[in-house]
C-alpha cells in the first residue's frame, strides 16, 4: 500500500482485514470485516430505512451495502434482498463492481495526517486477527444496534470488530474517520474564520482552514479519544437485547443504558 492509496489485491487478503470500497462517485465508502473463505461480514440499513442525517446528504449517503443496480450472485441473493443489520456476503458481492482498499491501524502521526481523507486509518491499535473474526461472526448471529450514518454506520461497525472500542456518549458521532470528514470539512471552515483577519492571503486562509481540518480529525480519531470503552462483543449483544450493557471498567461491572455508554476506556 502506498501513502496516497491503500488499494490492495485480493490475494492479499487474510481473515481479521477490515476492508472497504467507494461509492456514490467516492463520496462514502461501505466498510467490512473479510473472515476468510471469500466472505466479508458488513453492517447495512435496511431497505426504506433512512439514512440517519435528516439532511441532503441522506440523497448522497445511501450506498452503505452493495450496490442496488447490481445483482447479487445466487448465493448471496438469498441474505442480501432484505438486507438489513449486519449480514454476510461473498467478497465480489460486498465490492458490487468496486475497489478493494484496506483499512490501515497503528499508523503514525504523521502519516494519519497525510492521508486527508477520513476513513482510510487510524492512530488506534487492532486487537489479533482470531478475536477480530469472533466479533464479527458473534454479531452476525446478535445484530449491532440501530443504523446511523453519523453514529452506528458501517466503519463504526468494522472499528469495533477490530478495537472492541465504542464511543461512550452517543451524541454527535461515533469513531467514523469518514463522517468526521464529512462534518470535519464545514467546522474548520467555521473554526478558521477568526484567523481570517489575520491574513487577507487567499493562500494563507486556505491553509489555515486545511491545518484546523487535520487537527479536528486528529483530535476526533478512535485512537485519541478518551470517551471510549472497551466493550467484549459478548456483554454487547447481551446488553442490547436486555436494552442495557454490561461495561466491566476497572475491575468493576455496570449497567449502563444501551444508548449511552458513559465511562471513558482509559480514564
Amino acid at each position: 500500500m502506498g501513502l496516497l492509496s491503500n488499494r490492495i489485491g485480493k490475494g492479499s487478503l487474510k481473515p481479521g482485514d477490515h476492508i472497504y470500497s467507494w461509492r456514490t462517485a467516492y463520496v462514502y465508502a461501505h466498510h467490512g470485516i473479510y473472515v476468510g473463505d471469500d466472505k466479508v461480514i458488513h453492517f447495512t440499513r435496511g431497505r426504506g430505512e433512512e439514512v440517519g442525517t435528516g439532511t441532503v446528504l441522506d440523497l448522497l449517503l445511501v450506498s452503505s451495502g452493495p450496490k442496488r443496480n447490481r445483482t447479487p450472485c445466487a448465493t448471496c441473493s438469498a441474505h442480501l434482498a432484505e438486507s438489513h443489520g449486519v449480514v454476510s456476503s461473498c467478497l465480489d458481492c460486498f465490492l458490487a463492481g468496486g475497489v478493494l482498499y484496506r483499512f490501515e491501524y497503528s499508523v503514525s502521526p504523521a502519516l494519519f495526517l497525510a492521508k486527508a481523507r477520513g476513513g482510510t486509518c487510524t492512530l488506534a491499535v487492532s486487537d489479533l486477527d482470531e478475536i477480530v473474526v469472533h466479533r464479527a461472526k458473534h454479531l452476525l448471529n446478535n445484530g449491532f444496534r440501530c443504523y446511523n450514518v453519523f453514529k452506528n454506520n458501517c466503519e463504526d461497525f468494522a472499528i469495533y470488530c477490530k478495537t472492541g472500542l465504542l464511543v461512550a456518549e452517543q451524541g454527535v458521532v461515533g469513531q467514523s474517520g469518514q463522517t468526521i470528514s464529512i462534518i470535519g470539512g464545514p467546522l474548520a471552515a467555521v473554526l478558521s474564520t477568526p484567523f481570517r483577519l489575520l491574513t487577507t492571503n487567499v493562500y494563507g486562509m486556505a491553509a489555515t482552514a486545511v491545518g484546523v481540518y487535520c487537527a479536528s480529525r486528529y483530535v476526533a480519531d478512535i485512537g485519541n479519544r478518551r470517551d471510549v470503552l472497551k466493550v467484549a462483543v459478548e456483554d454487547l449483544t447481551a446488553g442490547l437485547a436486555a436494552g442495557r450493557v454490561q461495561v466491566v471498567d476497572n475491575g468493576s461491572q455496570m449497567a449502563l443504558p444501551a444508548n449511552q455508554m458513559a465511562l471513558p476506556a482509559n480514564g
